[in-house]
């Protein structure tokens, strides 16, 4: 399955909900914004919220600084 991933292509092995997608890349759900298809996914819905055949995907990692 083929998806767009903050604007590149990324091919993905099986069908993936939004939580396995951020396991795979290996983000801490905690620290991220997952948009998908220009809406904004609620932390809770990550695992219940399917990715799809060339869906656009957004994720914004959160940076502490001082």
């Amino acid at each position: 399955m083929n998806i767009t991933l903050n604007g590149n292509n990324k091919s993905l092995q099986k069908k993936s909900s939004v939580l396995d997608l951020l396991k795979d890349l290996q983000l801490t759900p905690e620290t991220v914004v997952v948009e998908l298809n220009t809406t904004i996914i609620q932390p809770d819905s990550y695992d219940s919220t399917d990715i799809g055949e060339g869906d656009q995907v957004e994720i914004i990692r959160f940076v502490g600084g001082g």
